[in-house]
C-alpha cells in the first residue's frame, strides 16, 4: 500500500488554489474537499453528517477492490461517526463502466449498498449482462433503472470521478483518502482504522 499527501496544482479542468493551509503540511485545498466529499451525485454510506469521510475510488472489475468490500462494510459499522463517500471509477474499460453506470442508477431506488455487494459478488467479470443478474439478485426494479442509467447525475459522476482522479494523480484502484491522506491498494480493517484516525487527529 502506498500513503500520499495532497497539496494539487490547479488545472484548466478543476480551478484550485495551490496555497498551504495554516499549521498542516501538504493540506488538501478546501475547494478539492468539497468536490471530493460533497458532489451531491456521488453515494454515501455510513453517518452522513459523520466528523469525518473517507472517499473511496473503485472499479467493479478490481480484484483488490472486490476484497475491500468487507472491510468498508466493518468499518462503517464500527464507526458510527464515520462518513464514507463512494466514487465509482471505472478504468478497467467499457464493461466497468457498464456496471458503474448499474450501479449508480440503483442510488434513486435506495438500493446502491446492495447492489454495491452484488456486483462485486460476480463469478467472472463485471458487464451489462452480469450487472442485470446482479440487479435482480440486489432487489432493483430493471424498468426504472434502464431509464436512470442514461441520467445527467450518473453521467456527472462518471465524469467527475475521472478528473478528480487525475487531478489527484491517484494511482488506480483501490484508493483512500482521508483528511489530508491518500492511499492506494489493498487495506486491512485495521489499516482503515488508522487512516480515518489519522485523519481526525488531522482535521481537529
Amino acid at each position: 500500500m502506498h500513503r500520499r499527501n495532497f497539496l494539487v496544482a490547479s488545472t484548466g479542468l478543476l480551478v484550485l488554489p495551490t496555497v498551504a493551509l495554516a499549521q498542516r503540511n501538504n493540506p488538501m485545498p478546501e475547494d478539492l474537499r468539497k468536490a471530493l466529499e460533497r458532489d451531491p451525485t456521488a453515494p454515501v454510506l455510513g453517518n452522513p453528517n459523520g466528523d469525518v469521510t473517507l472517499t473511496e475510488f473503485f472499479d467493479y472489475n478490481c480484484p483488490f477492490c472486490r476484497e475491500m468490500v468487507d472491510p468498508i462494510h466493518r468499518l462503517i459499522l464500527s464507526d458510527p461517526n464515520l462518513r464514507v463517500v463512494f466514487r465509482e471509477w471505472p478504468v478497467f474499460g467499457p464493461d466497468s463502466e457498464d456496471a458503474a453506470r448499474v450501479s449508480l442508477a440503483s442510488l434513486s431506488q435506495g438500493r446502491y449498498w446492495q447492489m454495491h455487494k452484488a456486483l462485486f459478488s460476480i463469478k467472472g467479470k463485471a458487464n451489462a449482462d452480469t450487472a442485470r443478474q446482479a440487479a435482480a439478485k440486489a432487489g432493483v426494479d430493471w424498468a426504472r433503472l434502464e431509464q436512470d442509467i442514461q441520467s445527467e447525475r450518473v453521467e456527472r459522476h462518471i465524469t467527475y470521478s475521472f478528473l478528480l482522479a487525475e487531478h489527484m494523480g491517484l494511482m488506480g484502484t483501490p484508493s483512500f483518502i482521508a483528511g489530508d491522506e491518500g492511499a492506494f491498494g489493498k487495506y486491512s480493517l485495521d489499516d482503515l482504522k488508522g487512516l480515518v484516525r489519522r485523519a481526525r487527529e488531522t482535521m481537529g
